[in-house]
This record gives structure tokens, sequence and C-alpha cells, in this order.
């Protein structure tokens, strides 16, 4: 008797803990029957909550749902602006799942990657209009918070048809085709939901930011040869400008440096002509006194010089008065 009790309580214990199921902080489960999701009253996916629950054991099963905000990178892309000027962006968007049910129908059985395709579409779509209206000047200074304000309202609340200039059919198109596949699948009585917005696929836009703007590598590339240009031009003026100081100093150098010298050379012509002419005045008057020893003096002093070398020849008649002090006192006399 105790075996079958045995197998009787391990087959209880097996079947309650298959048929209950826990859901994660951060995540929402929905439960799945023979592959059909589990609906409500209104033909609604059935979410679970996070805590304990239970299914039927081994004929359902269960997929969750990440309730977290999710982070989507997208890959910088080329915008042109008001002025028709290239822009490479770099931005991100900051999402999450709002209403549950409609999400996990609008894109296929909560596929991830569906949506990301939808909602990136339709950001493009929206950015790319949104800074067609702006000029580049608007765009990366203050308005740059209120660009992305505008894009997020936008993404959540839709465009409102006429009333709304900036239109993104591409993207508009694919996510009324999935809001419609929901309505198609419920019974909702909601207010109607805008099929152009995100909150048509069970999505919350939280926050949209650009990363980085950046110039087209060809306008970049453009735009810093012609400031090398204007650079080097500027360098060129100085260098001139330089070279034209330098002359003017080396000028009025070398004109300082001749002044200098030719005062100097003034003044030691004056000097010297003074000295000359105050020994010419000691002399004569020194001579004066004695006209026949300054007569004596001069001539020893031709003798001198006329017979400096030792192969110099003279000719002259020994009568000249050139040797009257060579000859005998008697005769050097008359």
């Amino acid at each position: 008797m105790r075996k079958p009790i045995i197998v009787v309580i391990i087959v209880v214990l097996v079947a309650l803990y298959a048929s209950l199921f826990v859901v994660q902080e951060g995540e929402r489960g929905i439960v799945m029957r023979f592959g059909k999701v589990l609906r409500d009253d209104e033909n609604k996916p059935q979410v679970f909550a996070p805590g304990l629950h239970m299914k039927v054991p081994f004929l359902e099963t269960v997929k969750t749902l990440d309730a977290r905000i999710q982070t989507m990178d997208n890959q910088a892309d080329r915008f042109v602006t008001k002025e028709k000027k290239d822009l490479i962006v770099d931005s991100y968007i900051k999402w999450r799942i709002s209403d549950f049910s409609r999400y996990y129908l609008a894109t296929g059985g909560g596929d991830v990657s569906q949506a990301e395709v939808l909602l990136k579409r339709k950001f493009s779509d929206r950015l790319r209009s949104e800074m067609g209206r702006l000029d580049v000047k608007d765009i990366v200074t203050d308005s740059r918070g209120r660009l992305t304000t505008d894009v997020r309202d936008a993404l959540n609340t839709g465009s409102a048809g006429n009333d709304d200039d900036v239109q993104t059919p591409a993207a508009d198109d694919a996510i009324a085709s999935a809001a419609a596949r929901v309505e198609r699948e419920t019974n909702s009585k909601e207010p109607a939901i805008n099929p152009n917005s995100m909150a048509a696929l069970g999505i919350q836009v939280v926050d949209v930011r650009i990363k980085q703007i950046n110039l087209p590598t060809e306008v970049s590339d453009a735009i810093y040869n012609r400031m090398r240009a204007e650079r080097e031009a500027v360098a060129r003026s100085q260098r001139s400008q330089g070279q034209e100081e330098a002359e003017k100093l080396r000028a009025q150098a070398d004109y300082q440096v001749t002044r200098t010298l030719a005062e100097a050379q003034r003044s030691a012509l004056i000097t010297r002509g003074d000295g000359d002419a105050e020994a010419a005045k000691l002399f004569a008057d020194a001579f004066s006194q004695d006209p026949d020893f300054y007569a004596f003096i001069r001539s020893l002093r031709a003798y001198e010089n006329s017979f400096e070398g030792n192969q110099d020849v003279m000719v002259l008649s020994p009568d000249s008065d050139f040797f009257r002090y060579m000859k005998a006192p008697s005769n050097a006399t008359r």
C-alpha cells in the first residue's frame, strides 16, 4: 500500500511543481496553451504580473516579456538640413513596453527585433523630417534639446494627418498595418489609438538622444583644407611683415653704424688736424728761434729717409745743396 501512495504523492508534487511558474521583477508573462495565447474577456492576451502564478502543467507554456527600459542604438546616418547641408547624426532611443498584450500581437509574439525595426523606421523618418525644418545652427545649439523632445513626442502621439506638416508615410504604413492586425484580433473597448504612433504597437518612447553630430567626410576635408589655406595665408602674411620689420631694423642699424663711424672719423680727422696744426705751430715756434738749426734737422731727416735701404742709389751732383751738411764744416757753412 505504501508504494502506490508514495507514487501518487510524487506525481502530485511533480504536477504541482509543473503548474507553478514565477514571473520575475522587470518581466511580464504570457501563457500559451497548445501554441495559442490565453486571452481575457476582450480577446486580448492575458498578461501576468511579477509573482507566483499557476498554469495547467504540461499543456501550457509561459513566454516572458522584458518590462524594463530598452536601449536601441541607431547607426550613424546622413540627414539634410533646411540649408540643404548634410550632417552625419549618431543617436539612440530609450523605450519600453507600455501595453504588453498589444505589443505581443503587433510584433508577432513579442519579437524585439521586429519592434525595433518598426521603431527605427519611424524614428529615422521623423528625425529626418524634423531636421529638414531646421538649419545647422539650430540643430547644434540650443534647439538640439527641443528637437529630440519633439521627435519623442511625435513618436508617442503620432502624426495628426493634415494638421501635421511632417509626414512619415513609409513607417506609418508599417505601423498602421500592425495596429490593424491587433484591432482585428481583439475586442477592446478602449479609446482608439492613433495608428501612426508607437502606442499602436504597445511601445512608449522614454527618451531620444543625439550622441554626436558630424559633417560628412568630404565636407570635413574641404573645411579643413580651407582652414589650412587660411592659416597658411595668415602665416605668410605674418612672415612677410616680420621680414619687413627685420629689414627696417637692419636698415636703421646700418644707418646708425654708418653715421656713428662717419661722425667718429670726422671727429678723428678734426682732432688729428688740430693736433697737426698744434704740432706745426710748436715746430714753427721752436725752429723760428734758430733757422739754421731747423734747416740742419730737416736735412738729417731727409738723409735718414733717403738711405733707409742698403741698395738705395742716388744720382746727384756732388755740388748739390742736398749734401752740404756732409761736407767739411768749412764748406758747409758757406
